[in-house]
């Protein structure tokens, strides 16, 4: 007998695995098993829970339910297993064999199997845009054999258009849901209307009336026009493409490609060779060109003034200017144009690019953009096509000095962004800023993240978001605990620093066998160790002379060995308000109070996004979250106060759509500081419900500085030894009487009026009476100093 075995995957390391074997055959009957793929964010999952709720309290059938969620916030891929019996369902195992399946996004059916284990005779239900005549070119063939052979029965419905229609965008779940219970026949069609219109109520209610009439509107479309598929016998001889993709690393190709694909419990366990340290190759992201947008942003080269704001703000970098020569403009695609208006350096023509294939049409770009050049547009075939723009900008443009200074906003986009299509919701606030201080430091950046929300889409396996430039440099990035990150980061600082400081005390017995102009660059940078501008230039001037001299010298050949620590290293430590706030303010006093050289950059959603919304220390009174269900009663910590009064702390508050020229010197400032830095960032979360859309995130910074609700400042030690105030108040006196209208924009203070009428107004005073005490404190430190 074998001893110590290993079940369900292939180990052909080991060789230790048992064989697998066809799965048995199980007595289904009166059982319905049901597999539903859907977009993060859409709505599928919380409809389907909702389906299991009606059919498991209105009729006496036994249900279960299993989500499984990708690790790519709101953009990523949900699969939910629901089983409906008449029997107890003892099944703790997900669905293999569908008698139902619904995929509820187009772009799945080119990138999964979505009908693998579809039982003969089962039912697909498609929610896309095409006609049945497009379906014959649309279709893989993978999908049409499954279709034919198991003679399916094939549904499609636009959900999408009716989603747009009834003002619902993208929440499609319960459009998608009726048409469920109507093709499925679990219950009759008459009593899962009123259920689900109850449930409607229920779940909707304190919204607004107009939210339930527009999910009312999606039931009453949702079983009436979904259109069956007459598809031709010839679908079971259905022939595959071959199409040439585009090249990727092996890593992607045979160990990312099939985990993204949900085939990954199909890798033998040598796949994962080489990776037994757990690291992964950054610059991965790239490859994956899931496509899932519907509409993209159109650039209009004539209208561009090449204020690169789109660029700025974009969450997944997938909008970016290009420098093109003259011959690199003559050799450029069909339709890659120049901004005639838009200036930088008189040798280079300027262009806006836009990958359609990582976009998640946001709109972040178009409603930021000052003159109109930018439009959103169907990501059809055509739209498609402009990918070769994308491809010929960053990958055969040669990359450029940059003609202006990237200290400022137009400056920093023509820096290539080193975090790139990460798994952040369409909209987020957060990325944006973590983009761009990759933008200005990330060719020297070592990054300790919290875990959260940042740390989930700055590592979504099997992919990389955090990527290299042309040089090959880029962020080197690892995730701690919740509670210890900052200690982790700055661990991580005290190890580079050590060896640093070695090399620097050998500084002599390395002089007294170089060359004098090795010596002279030793002593270059011995001088400017500790300085972040130039580094790169003098640990590459450095590392070339000791090539030429180390053979044979010891103490040149241990200098060259440790040639990565020449750099002077940009030490970031990033989490969320629930890491810094709370449970991991412990360690991020503890290492602000340290005074060594390390950033600290909070990402301030003031809530615990990550985990469904918790009330944190960071969250406002009067806001709605879990943990607060009436309205937070206390209200925010203001840890950049508190950072303050250490007096040795470089400390900013900032908002990107506010004031993105005091965004840009807060960062160039803190990473400057030789001392401890906190950076402090406004992130308007999905978890705020923002009415008018997270398209709108950067207007709603704007919002929240102009209104009072959130102040901008820098705190410079540097300045004291100058007898200047260290402390400036950034932000204008604000407009208090669009305070109330702030909150009433966004459903976590909104819906408080809906569910605790007689105390909201109270709340909503207190609100905006703590920030107006917030304002006096800045005041008073301002204008103290000047008394």
């Amino acid at each position: 007998p074998l001893n110590g075995f290993t079940l369900a995957i292939d180990d052909d390391v080991t060789n230790l695995s048992l064989p697998r074997e066809p799965k048995m055959p199980l007595d289904t009957t009166g059982l319905t098993s049901c597999k539903f793929w859907g977009f993060g964010s859409d709505g599928t999952v919380g409809a389907n829970k909702s389906a299991i709720k009606i059919i498991g309290d209105h009729t006496d059938m036994y249900a279960q339910a299993y989500f499984a969620y990708d690790s790519k916030k709101s953009g990523g891929v949900t699969i939910s297993h629901l089983r409906f019996g008449t029997r107890p369902i003892d099944m703790p195992y997900l669905i293999d064999a569908a008698d139902y399946i619904a995929c509820h996004r187009q772009s799945y059916i080119k990138r999964f199997d979505v009908l693998r284990g579809i039982k003969d005779g089962g039912t697909f239900m498609l929610n896309c845009t095409w006609t049945d005549e497009e379906l014959e070119k649309e279709l893989p063939a993978r999908i049409k054999r499954s279709i034919a052979k198991h003679h399916v029965k094939f549904y499609t419905l636009n959900g999408d258009a009716i989603g747009q229609k009834l003002g619902l965008g993208t929440r499609i779940n319960m459009v998608m849901q009726a048409a469920f219970f109507a093709l499925a026949k679990i219950i009759p069609i008459d009593d899962a209307v009123k259920y689900l219109k109850d449930s409607i109520v229920k779940s909707y209610g304190k919204k607004g009336q107009k939210v339930v009439d527009m999910n009312n509107g999606a039931v009453d479309a949702g079983i009436k026009e979904f259109h069956e598929v007459n598809y031709p016998a010839s679908w079971a001889d259905a022939k595959d493409e071959v199409v040439e993709g585009r090249p990727a690393t092996k890593y992607f190709t045979e160990v990312a490609k099939p985990m993204l694909e949900q085939v990954g419990d199909d890798l033998p366990v040598s796949a994962f060779a080489g990776r037994e340290d757990g690291t992964m190759p950054s610059g991965t992201a790239k490859f994956e060109k899931a496509g899932p947008a519907l509409h993209v942003p159109a650039w209009d080269a004539e209208k561009c003034i090449g204020c690169m704001q789109c660029s700025f703000v974009c969450p997944h970098a997938t909008i970016r200017p290009v420098l093109t020569t003259d011959e690199e403009l003559k050799a450029a695609p069909a339709g890659f144009q120049t901004a005639a208006k838009a200036k930088s350096g008189k040798q280079y023509h300027v262009s806006i690019i836009v990958d359609q294939l990582d976009c998640l049409e946001c709109g972040s770009c178009v409603n930021v953009c000052p003159v109109q050049a930018l439009t959103m547009v169907p990501n059809t075939d055509e739209e498609r096509q402009k990918m070769d723009l994308w491809y010929y900008g960053t990958e055969q443009v040669a990359p450029k000095a940059n003609p202006q200074n990237k200290k400022t906003v137009i400056g920093s986009q023509f820096e290539t962004p080193l975090l790139e299509f990460s798994g952040a919701c369409a909209g987020c606030g957060e990325t944006p800023y973590v983009k761009l201080i990759t933008q200005l430091f990330g060719d020297r950046m070592m990054i300790a993240n919290a875990t959260g929300c940042s740390s989930i889409w700055g590592a979504s396996a099997p992919v990389s978001p955090y990527t290299m430039n042309a040089a090959g440099h880029g962020p080197a990035w690892a995730n701690s605990l919740f509670e210890d990150a900052a200690e982790f980061g700055l661990g991580m600082f005290l190890g580079v620093d050590k060896v640093r400081k070695d090399l620097a005390e050998n500084l002599d017995a390395a002089k007294a066998v170089a060359s004098p102009e090795l010596q002279a660059a030793l002593s270059d940078w011995a001088a400017n160790m500790n300085e972040g501008e130039g580094s790169r230039e003098r640990a590459d001037k450095l590392t070339a002379l000791l090539e030429k001299e180390a053979a044979g010298k010891p103490v040149l050949e241990d200098f060259l060995a440790k040639k990565q620590f020449f750099v002077k290293r940009s030490q970031w430590i990033i989490g969320g308000d629930g890491w810094s706030y709370d449970i991991g303010y412990g360690g991020v006093d503890h290492v602000l109070a340290s005074d060594h050289d390390v950033n600290v950059l909070v990402l301030d959603t003031e809530v615990y996004s990550n985990t469904g919304g918790q009330s944190s220390k960071a969250t406002p009174t009067a806001a709605i979250a879990q943990f607060a269900a009436a309205g937070k009663r206390t209200k925010k910590k203001d840890l950049g106060m508190m950072a303050i009064s250490y007096g040795y702390v470089y400390v900013a508050q900032v908002s990107m759509g506010a004031d993105k020229n005091q965004l840009m010197k807060a960062m160039t400032e803190a990473e400057a500081y030789h001392g401890p830095s906190l950076v402090i960032c406004y992130a308007p979360c999905i978890n705020h419900g923002i009415r008018k859309g997270m398209g709108k995130s950067q207007l709603e910074e704007k919002l929240a500085v102009e209104c009072g609700y959130w102040d901008l400042f820098r705190y410079n030690p540097d300045l004291k030894a100058q007898g200047k105030n260290p402390f400036s108040l950034d932000s204008k006196e604000p407009d208090y009487s669009k305070f109330q209208e702030f909150l009433q924009g966004e459903v976590r203070y909104a819906s408080l009026k809906k569910g605790f009428p007689e105390e909201a107004d109270a709340l909503y005073a207190k609100t905006e009476a703590d920030a107006k005490n917030r304002r006096e404190s800045y005041v008073r430190l301002q204008k103290g100093f000047e008394d």
